[in-house]
Parts: structure tokens; sequence; C-alpha cells
């Protein structure tokens, strides 16, 4: 028969701090508690685990192989805990209380503020939170139940969590205006190997995309990283490279001129846009009816979008 683990809430909690302080000294700064407690929760995790969990690197501390596979199961444990209790809450008043959205820099300065609008219209008492982070971070969001659902462009691998497909994510190579290529008909990738690509910042989508294009098209070119999509943008316009992003984040410039775009050929992948959830644990009712209502509202407003262009 196994023995009954005695984890407490507190081990968790501090534990998880400590991991996402990076060390002792700031997990106690950010629950508002003393270092000696937080070493003492530490140390009492680790003889209830009978394992050590975390390991000195230089002033800090990092997982153990141990704490790397035990990290997951904390933070989905004090995760579901806080849905948990807010499901109990929302079932106490008879209403929903709040949804928390995370979603990738493109989507957020897009059309997730219209979705979340038409989501709130039909749900007059719920309070919607947006977070903006990168595609790394959107993840992890999620999976340690800090978000409740994720706006992302690219699938995860992750089996927590569970993806919905949202819409199409087309993606066109940017440059200044009055670049001669601009508007010329499709080029070869080959015909770039001396521009410099506009880059994002590690572990954005948006770089990975551009960096999995050079990586197939064989080029090495010159390289500016830059650290937002306004950036990228402003970049573009004064001629000082180009770079491939999603059609959502540059449609306004496009149209009005503010920027010009370099036909490719092949062309890019068309991608998608996806909304997830974890997949661990209850579904609230209203996590599960965001994602199921996101994918149509996205469709009705880009049908609008194209019947209003038509005329």
């Amino acid at each position: 028969m196994l023995g009954r683990v005695a984890v407490t809430h507190t081990q968790l909690t501090s534990f998880l701090a400590v991991v996402r302080a990076g060390s002792i000294t700031a997990a106690a700064d950010a629950l508002i508690v003393t270092q000696p407690s937080i070493s003492a929760a530490l140390a009492a995790l680790n003889r209830e685990l009978d394992v050590e969990l975390l390991e000195r690197a230089g002033r800090s501390v990092r997982l153990s192989p141990a704490g790397e596979a035990f990290a997951p199961y904390a933070a989905d444990v004090i995760g579901l805990l806080e849905q948990g209790r807010d499901a109990a809450r929302e079932a106490a008043a008879g209403s929903e209380r709040r949804l928390r959205i995370v979603a990738v820099t493109t989507a957020a300065e897009s059309f997730v503020p219209p979705l979340m609008q038409a989501f709130a219209a039909r749900h007059p008492g719920l309070e919607l939170v947006l977070d903006v982070a990168n595609r790394a971070s959107v993840l992890e969001a999620v999976c340690d139940h800090r978000a409740d659902v994720a706006v992302t462009g690219q699938p995860p691998t992750d089996g927590r969590l569970e993806a919905v497909p949202l819409a199409e994510n087309e993606i066109v190579l940017v440059t200044a205006p009055d670049d001669p290529l601009a508007g010329s008909g499709p080029v070869p990738a080959a015909r770039l190997a001396d521009r410099t690509w506009l880059l994002r910042e590690e572990t954005s989508g948006t770089r990975a995309l551009n960096e999995e294009f050079l990586d197939a098209a064989g080029l090495e070119p010159r390289t500016l990283t830059l650290g937002s999509n306004g950036a990228i943008k402003q970049a573009a316009r004064a001629g000082l490279g180009v770079a491939l992003i999603s059609r959502a984040a540059v449609g306004f410039e496009l149209e009005s001129g503010w920027l010009g775009a370099i036909g490719l050929s092949p062309p890019p992948a068309v991608r998608r846009w996806w909304v997830l959830r974890s997949a661990v644990g209850p579904v609230r009712r209203t996590v599960a009816d965001f994602v199921a209502f996101a994918p149509q509202a996205v469709a009705s407003r880009e049908a609008r979008a194209a019947g209003s262009a038509g005329r």
C-alpha cells in the first residue's frame, strides 16, 4: 500500500515561487514572507518527497532533475485549486466572475480585443482580463493555470494543453513602401539574401517564423533584433530591412501605403491561430464557452470585413 503524501499548499507555493523567481530571497519578496519560512517549506517538501528538488547555481538556485519532473505537477495542483475556488464562488453567486486570457503580442494587438468585446456582450457579469506575452510565456501561463485560455500562432506539443483552430494566419513579407520589389510580383527567396532581416526577441513566435523560413531557404543574412511588432514596422518603413509577419499585425499599414509587401515564390505557408486551454482537470463552463465561441466570432468578423471590402 502506498504511503500518504502530506504535502501542503504552503510548501507547493513556496517551491513554485522559488522556481519562478530564481532565488529564495526573490521568492520571499514575491510572497511577502521571510526567507527562513521559504527555506523551511522547501526542506519539509524535500523530506516528504525524499528527493532534492533544487540545486545551487552560484547565488541562485535551479531545478534538479527531480525538481524538473515534479514542477508541472505542483503547478497543476495549485492552479486547479485556484480554478476550483473560482468555480465554487461562481456557483455560489449564481453567475460567472472572471476569465483570464493570455495572448501573443500580434493577436493581442489585432483581433483579440474585438473578440473579447463580443464575448463580454454575451456574458455581461463576467470580468475579462488580458495579459500579453511571447509564445513561450503564453504556453507556460496556461500550463501553470495562471491563465484560463490563450491565443497563439502555433499549436503546442505539450499534452497538458488542448488546442482548437481559430482562424487562418496569413504571413506577409513587409518592407519600405518605396522598395523596388514591393508589388512587383513574386520573387525567390534568394533575391533577398543581401537584405537585413528584422527579427523579434528570442522565444517570439514571429522570430521563429522568420528563422524557419531563412533556414529552409538556406539564407544567412544580416539580422536586426527588435523588441516589438511596432518597432519592426517602424524599421521596415524606414528601409532598415524586411520581415515576415502576420497580416493581422500590418493590415492597416499595408492598406494605407505606410508599408510595402514583397511577394515570395513560393509563398509562405498559411498558418493558423489557435485558442488553447488546459487539458488537465475539469473545464469551467466559462472556459468551454469561450473556446467554442472564439472560432465562430472570428469567422463572422472576417466575413463582415470581406463584405465591406467588396462594396
